[in-house]
């Protein structure tokens, strides 16, 4: 029986898959995507498999192993995520699968938590892959079953592009029941799973010919909505949440304007955009991130030889980067119509809000992890470069710590200081990883580094998580997405089967003993690895906050100046104060004051 439930974006597209009969789900933890998978393990019924995957690119292939034997699959990545999964999805664009393979890929335009604002979209184009684009939690929550269907009617994976705005925005959905399970049939033994040279080029013109097939198919799909006068010489076209600012911005106009929503901008919807294009004068594109609609209206008119002006990123006419808004989407309307911004009531102006620098939580070991480095090469004196990794540890670039000077992707920290010790071996490398992204990707860095006898340093932030996506586990917490529990997979084990010689633990928030490990693993020529175990304030209860003695305190800040924790501050006269409502116990700055003002925290 249907019902009304509230939802997160991510939500919704959980309980569309659910409803879609999907039978396996893979992936890996990346901020807007990962409630998807999370909310399935929640609530998926019992014969749904699901996985947090070491990586985008095991998760991919995983799910389509799956796919083969005729299960629905479903893979949960972020957008810098698909870069890492790319090998095995361009290969499978040319197989083919059998059971429906959704591979949903988040975008961050903004971006607000990636490295990158690379669009999706694109990478729909490159693969020659179907792609669906959802402009609400409520269309999400539809679409992705229609996903599903496409890609088991033409044994196709389908990319679904949420974007942050559909990601975590939230909704009344009205949830339907679930379809009815499907059967899987099984894997059947048949050449076509077997990628070879000749079978591929029989496939990429198969492949070609049905993405020409499905534009035509797209063209009479009900999601990409053509509305608004058809007697307008203005159009505008949209895509995603895009398409939702669109509404709301001509909802109360009475201006004559055309409007083409698309749902799925690859392969693109041609005979549905010439009849879109038929009598206008001018078209204003307004998507994220690209110009991918405004390129394709560009070709569409030349080669239709249609004497349509088409504005948007190109023209300078809309945002030629980062994520779009209402405010910004009604002033490139108010533009393109000619149309004053006085005419309906302008935006309330919000006040500036204060620039507020990201930064480690009070009481996180990273914190201690980076300073111990940071004392141990100023008392040898050494000379070093320090790699960074994708994690809550990137926040070490900030001051006073200011322990980051690189961060590419994720395990590039290992293999960059690979790289820089080839070009000056006069300074010393040290790269820093997390636990989960070691096992992401940092295990072949540190076997290429052994293989070549490089010298360098790693240090391995294992806070028992993957905290900056939201605690979840991985192989070496000893649990499971399905609620079980085994043995752990040991870091330092893993370590010794490279062939490491010289692995070193410590606590770091044991300041003196941690140190003295960072200078012993320095010396070491070869690879070295110090692991400082200590888990992240997320998965512990706060120790007994340390005090000042007001009597003792000198004002210097030290503790201040040297570790920046958001606990620590100070009032008139330099005295120094520790906030209740932030500390965690940590006890590191009661190791690092100068005079032993700061006391009483738990040894």
């Amino acid at each position: 029986m249907a019902k009304k439930k509230l939802l997160m974006g991510n939500e919704a597209i959980a309980f569309g898959a659910i409803r879609a009969g999907v039978d396996v789900v893979t992936g890996y933890p990346g901020t807007p995507s990962t409630e998807v998978l999370e909310t399935i393990a929640k609530h998926r019924p019992s014969d749904v498999y699901v996985e947090w995957s070491i990586n985008e690119k095991v998760a991919m292939e995983v799910a389509a192993g799956a796919s083969c034997a005729g299960a629905r699959t479903l893979v949960t990545m972020k957008q810098v995520g698909l870069n890492v999964a790319s090998d095995p999805l361009m290969s499978l664009a040319y197989i083919g699968v059998k059971g429906g393979m959704v591979v949903l890929v988040a975008d961050d335009p903004g971006p607000i938590s990636s490295q990158t604002e690379q669009d999706t979209r694109h990478f729909a184009q490159y693969a020659h892959l179907p792609i669906f684009d959802p402009e609400s939690p409520e269309d999400a929550y539809l679409l992705i079953g229609e996903a599903f269907q496409y890609s088991e009617k033409y044994h196709t994976p389908v990319i679904f592009r949420p974007t942050t705005q559909i990601c975590h925005a939230c909704a009344s959905i009205v949830l339907e029941d679930y379809a009815d399970k499907h059967s899987i049939e099984g894997f059947v033994k048949d050449k076509k799973w077997v990628i070879f040279p000749r079978l591929s080029y029989e496939n990429h013109i198969r492949i070609i010919k049905q993405e020409r097939l499905l534009a035509d198919v797209f063209s009479e799909f009900s999601y990409n909505r053509l509305a608004g006068d058809m007697k307008a010489t203005y159009g505008i076209i949209s895509n995603g949440v895009s398409s939702a600012y669109l509404r709301e911005v001509l909802k109360d106009t009475k201006d004559r304007v055309r409007t083409l929503s698309i749902a799925t901008p690859h392969p693109f919807p041609e005979k549905l955009a010439v009849r879109f294009l038929d009598g206008l004068t001018d078209v204003l594109a307004i998507e994220e991130l690209d110009p991918v609609l405004e390129e394709a209206l560009l070709k569409i008119c030349g080669k239709y030889h249609l004497n349509v002006r088409i504005h948007g990123r190109l023209t300078d006419e809309t945002n030629i980067a980062g994520a779009n808004r209402y405010e910004n989407v009604r002033e490139a309307i108010d533009h393109f119509i000619g149309r004053a911004p006085g005419v309906r009531k302008p935006c309330e102006v919000m006040p500036q809000l204060p620039i507020r620098p990201p930064v480690l939580c009070a009481g996180c070991p990273h914190r201690a992890s980076f300073y111990s480095v940071k004392l141990a090469m100023q008392r040898t004196k050494q000379k070093a470069i320090f790699t960074g990794d994708i994690g809550c540890y990137t926040l070490g670039n900030a001051k006073p710590l200011d322990m980051v000077d690189t961060c590419l992707c994720m395990g590039a920290d290992i293999t960059m200081a690979q790289g820089l010790h080839r070009a000056d071996g006069s300074v010393k490398q040290i790269a820093f990883i997390g636990d989960s992204t070691f096992f992401h990707t940092g295990i072949s860095g540190i076997i290429n580094a052994v293989y070549n006898e490089t010298d360098i340093t790693v240090i391995v932030l294992d806070n028992a998580t993957t905290a900056m996506t939201g605690h979840q586990p991985h192989p070496g917490t000893g649990l499971t997405m399905m609620g079980n529990s085994h043995e752990k997979i040991y870091i330092d084990k893993v370590l010794a089967g490279c062939n490491v010689k010289c692995i070193k633990k410590a606590n770091p928030l044991h300041l003196e003993e941690a140190i003295s490990m960072v200078e012993a693993a320095v010396a070491y020529k070869g690879v070295s690895v110090v692991i400082f175990e200590e888990p992240c304030i997320g998965l512990r209860k706060p120790r007994p906050m340390p005090y000042v003695d007001a009597e003792q305190c000198i004002g210097c800040q030290h503790c201040i100046k040297e570790i920046g924790c958001p606990a620590i501050s100070s009032v008139e006269n330099d005295q120094v104060v520790i906030d209740s409502n932030l500390c965690y116990g940590c006890g590191l700055c009661s190791q690092i004051c100068p005079v032993g003002a700061v006391g009483g925290a738990e040894e």
